[in-house]
């Protein structure tokens, strides 16, 4: 990945990643609110469901209670006739009444009458529910619902099903009625249903309201990174076309130097050298000056190519350490201005990495520069020191100081702008202030750049 793709990946991802655990967990908090409600939905119609057998059960049980209190436990004329009221008894297709003896023998089915007199105690359901033996043992314990399958008459098939079972332990019968749960159901898969489908709009509102804000939040992303990669485009070629312009200066300079300088002081030593010769073949007395002349010539030159080369790569910056780099800079440029230089400097040689060597001495180099053409300055101040938090390095003069160009006007502002990014490529930082009565800068330096551990040194 580019750094556009991470700086995208980086704004937009976490945002996605939020979107979706607030969305999984609306879901899953949804889901769960529904599974209870419907829950509770069911057992509340479970429960209608038991009071309503309950109250049928006891008009059951009301319909032969003369018959039942009044007979014994033998009497057989009295059972027959319970029979029969307990067959009459109906509410519906698949609403009955029914009664087992506690042996499990069938005494009462209108709707199967093939079970009549057989005992059907071990009988199971498809789930395995010993359902008769059940039911009497919710009568012996004094009446209970159980639930179980059993085929729905109205239909022909197995459906689930409520029954309430009470006992007549006087002739150890157990007389029940039950109700089927197909209605429960279907109203429970109904709510599930709804539920759901409200579940899925609020999912779908949810997805609505952030995929267009995830889509914002990515666009804005672009758009800003299209943004800044442009700007660092238009200044990185801002910097490649300054760092032309000042290789095309310097090269402009060196060649100036060169031909002002250099080149004329060594025509006018040769001329010097064919005079000399002339004389000397002529025989004239005054060939030594001449030559004199010429060799002076020459030693101007050299001078020359040495300040030429120094202000290119001074060779003691490498050999001596800082300190003497800078008396050598602050001594040329009192010689050649005439402005009183005062340097406090520490024993740097060995201690800063070379770069930042360099860094603090083409700070000062330009900064004593603009003091020469620009400051009109009688007095010049270096101060180089040393603590725990880095080297700085402290430029005073007294002259006119100077106004900052406006903006997008840079020209001006080049060797200022040089010496701000040298301290920055270190991390460091540069303050310059600037009045009628004269300029003060301070570059600084982070710790970072010591070589080894810091030990405060002793003024140079």
């Amino acid at each position: 990945m580019n750094l556009r793709q991470k700086i995208l990946a980086l704004s937009v991802l976490p945002l996605v990643l939020a979107i979706l655990a607030i969305t999984a967990l609306v879901t899953s908090q949804s889901t769960q609110l529904a599974r209870a409600s419907i829950a509770t939905f069911e057992r509340n119609l479970l429960k209608a469901k038991e009071s309503e057998l309950l109250n049928l059960t006891n008009m059951a049980v009301s319909a032969i209670a003369d018959i039942y209190q009044a007979a014994d436990a033998d009497d057989e004329d009295a059972k027959r006739q319970v029979q029969a009221i307990l067959s009459a008894l109906d509410y519906g297709p698949d609403g009955y009444f029914f009664a087992y003896d506690y042996d499990g023998v069938n005494i009462v089915h209108p709707r199967q009458t093939f079970r009549q007199g057989q005992n059907w105690l071990s009988l199971t359901d498809p789930d395995g529910n010993r359902v008769i033996y059940e039911l009497i043992e919710r009568a012996k314990e004094g009446g209970g619902p159980h639930q179980y399958k059993w085929e729905k008459p109205s239909t022909g098939e197995v459906a689930d099903k409520l029954s309430w079972a009470v006992g007549l332990d006087k002739w150890r019968w157990m007389l029940g009625t039950g109700v089927y749960l197909d209605d429960v159901f279907a109203q429970t898969a109904a709510a599930e249903a709804d539920l759901r489908s409200h579940i899925d709009a609020t999912f779908i509102i949810v997805a609505a309201i952030t995929v267009p804000i995830v889509f914002a939040v990515f666009l804005a992303s672009f758009l800003i990174t299209l943004r800044e990669r442009r700007l660092a485009d238009s200044k990185l070629k801002e910097l490649a076309q300054r760092v032309v312009d000042t290789q095309e200066e310097e090269r402009a300079r060196i060649a100036r130097e060169l031909h002002d300088g250099i080149s004329q002081t060594m025509v006018a030593a040769r001329y010097m050298l064919d005079l000399a010769a002339t004389k000397v073949r002529a025989g004239s007395s005054d060939a030594a000056d001449v030559i004199e002349r010429g060799r002076q010539g020459l030693n101007n030159a050299i001078k020359e190519v040495r300040r030429i080369s120094h202000d290119l790569r001074p060779g003691v910056l490498d050999d001596l350490g800082l300190t003497a780099a800078l008396e050598a800079l602050t001594d040329s440029f009192a010689e050649r201005t005439g402005v009183a230089v005062e340097l406090k400097s520490v024993a740097f040689k060995n201690m800063i990495l070379p770069e930042a060597r360099t860094a603090l001495y083409r700070v000062a180099q330009e900064a004593l520069t603009n003091i020469e053409r620009h400051a009109n300055a009688t007095r010049v101040r270096v101060v180089i020191t040393s603590a725990g938090h880095g080297p700085q390095m402290l430029i005073e003069d007294n002259g006119q100081g100077f106004v900052h160009p406006p903006a997008g006007r840079s020209s001006r502002g080049l060797g200022l702008r040089n010496m701000q990014e040298r301290m920055e490529h270190f991390g460091g930082s540069l303050d310059v202030r600037t009045t009628s009565k004269g300029t003060t800068l301070k570059a600084r330096l982070p710790k970072s750049t010591y070589i080894t551990q810091h030990v405060d040194p002793v003024p140079a």
